[in-house]
């Protein structure tokens, strides 16, 4: 008898995290969606059919009362880690440290914090997938972006060094690093709502990802046999060939 796969996905009032959501639903897996904002949550679970659980996962009780709810829910495959984004485009040298300090804690903690909570349970049935979605920050740095280029550069430290903590067990240890992803939030929770100013991050791109291209590369990964770990998966749009250097269309 073929058993349902499980996952968990954080972050997914939105964006990436939505998209994996359904993707997953739509490919036959059981998920549960966790983020903060329950109204998004309820609307995605009757879209979708998904369970949720709204947490903070900056809050370590919030943390403790997902992975109880999980946990109760049956065994688990997989574990998404999405949550994380972007605060402000400021030089290092006037740099809000509280900005940065947020970042980490959104990006590098609640990856953290999560990833302990399950993993044993993950390990408990037989093995299952951490995957973490960090971003192509996390690979090269640029201009006004030294807080959220910090934070994932330290996110992808997790999936590398577990790998090595827990090479011969039953887990497998994924990073997926999307480049430029239009979404319909992360550039305007950036910018602290400045709808302009977020547009402008895409004007004139050739058509950069959508959420649904990233959900699809990591549903992929996690659909792989279980002997093969896909270590990571760096995904752009073709226009895009670092994070400094896109090919814009110039209207006339």
């Amino acid at each position: 008898m073929t058993t349902t796969p499980r996952a968990l996905v954080t972050g997914a009032s939105s964006g990436i995290g939505a998209a994996t959501v359904r993707r997953l639903r739509t490919e036959g897996w059981d998920v549960v969606a966790t983020a903060r904002r329950t109204d998004r949550l309820e609307a995605l679970a009757a879209e979708t059919g998904c369970t949720w659980v709204a947490a903070d996962l900056t809050r370590d009780d919030d943390v403790a009362r997902l992975a109880a709810a999980v946990v109760d829910g049956g065994p688990l495959a997989a574990l998404v880690n999405n949550a994380g984004g972007a605060i402000g485009a400021d030089p290092v040298a006037t740099g809000s440290v509280q900005d940065w300090s947020d970042m980490y804690d959104r990006n590098v903690l609640a990856t953290l914090r999560v990833t302990q909570a399950l993993l044993p349970h993950l390990e408990a049935d037989g093995g299952g997938d951490v995957l973490v979605v960090t971003s192509t920050a996390g690979l090269e740095p640029y201009p006004g972006g030294g807080g959220y280029t910090a934070a994932k550069h330290a996110e992808r430290l997790i999936p590398l060094t577990l790998r090595q903590e827990l090479v011969g067990r039953p887990v497998r240890i994924i990073e997926v690093a999307p480049g430029m992803v239009a979404t319909e939030e992360f550039s305007l929770n950036r910018f602290g709502g400045d709808a302009e100013r977020a547009a402008s991050v895409y004007a004139g791109v050739p058509e950069p990802l959508v959420a649904d291209d990233v959900a699809d590369v990591i549903s992929w990964t996690l659909t792989r046999p279980s002997h093969v770990n896909v270590d990571l998966v760096v995904v752009r749009p073709r226009a895009q060939a670092t994070s400094t250097l896109v090919a814009r269309e110039v209207a006339e």
